[in-house]
């Protein structure tokens, strides 16, 4: 897979490609990552990326020509373009199993007031990762890949994300560690026994209870799909 990420700050991305699961997707050959600063497609005289909004208002506004001539640049037959931004679909685990299977991904991080809405007319999706708005796109474009490059095939053990949170809308079980008695805070017998159908039953359970405390809407989009 190839990820190409458009945005002004391309230092922010030196730690994140360059440690762990991402590192490693790299060095396998399995995710080629590219940090480009879309800047270095402007042609205004002045390297300017921006310009104040029409109709006035407060912040600056990301301008349509160096996004839209990196994407076009860029851009293959099999590519995928993702804006990112506080209006887009909400991400989830669903759309990173879907992403993954893309050949070629652009991702452009946006900054300031926002972008000219016009370069809406060039991707093929907008993405939120949450109701909240950050300074700009880099967090989320890091938080997307990871979720992506660690599905693919290789990376890591498939049964390592099998029954991670979201996944068949349920979140993940509890799991412990050693020592067994930690201040009084003990691991349930059922994951000592090694009774392995008993283990599985547990935390299937687990998964379930789990859910329903903390995110009961996950259950009911469960039941919403198979009507």
């Amino acid at each position: 897979m190839r990820i190409d990420v458009l945005t002004l700050f391309p230092t922010m991305f030196e730690g994140f490609i360059n440690e762990s699961i991402i590192k490693r997707a790299r060095d396998m050959g399995k995710a080629n990552i590219n940090i480009i600063n879309f800047r270095d497609y402007t042609k205004d005289k002045n390297n300017r990326v921006d310009d104040t909004p029409y109709g006035g208002g407060a912040g600056m506004v990301l301008m349509c020509q160096p996004i839209v001539d990196a994407i076009q640049d860029l851009k293959k037959g099999d590519t995928h373009v993702i804006l990112l931004c506080p209006t887009g679909s909400v991400y989830n685990e669903k759309k990173a199993f879907e992403l993954k299977n893309k050949k070629h991904l652009i991702i452009i991080c946006g900054h300031y007031e926002g972008f000219d809405d016009r370069i809406r007319n060039y991707v093929d999706e907008v993405i939120s990762i949450g109701d909240f708005v950050l300074t700009g796109g880099e967090v989320p474009a890091m938080a997307i890949i990871d979720s992506i490059v660690r599905l693919l095939p290789g990376v890591i053990k498939e049964d390592s994300f099998t029954n991670d949170s979201f996944t068949n809308n349920l979140l993940d079980y509890p799991v412990y560690t050693k020592p067994r008695n930690f201040r009084g805070y003990i691991v349930p017998e059922v994951l000592t026994n090694g009774n392995h159908k008993l283990i599985e039953e547990y935390r299937k359970e687990m998964q379930i209870k789990r859910t329903k405390e903390m995110r009961p809407d996950l259950l009911k989009g469960e039941n919403n799909e198979k009507e």
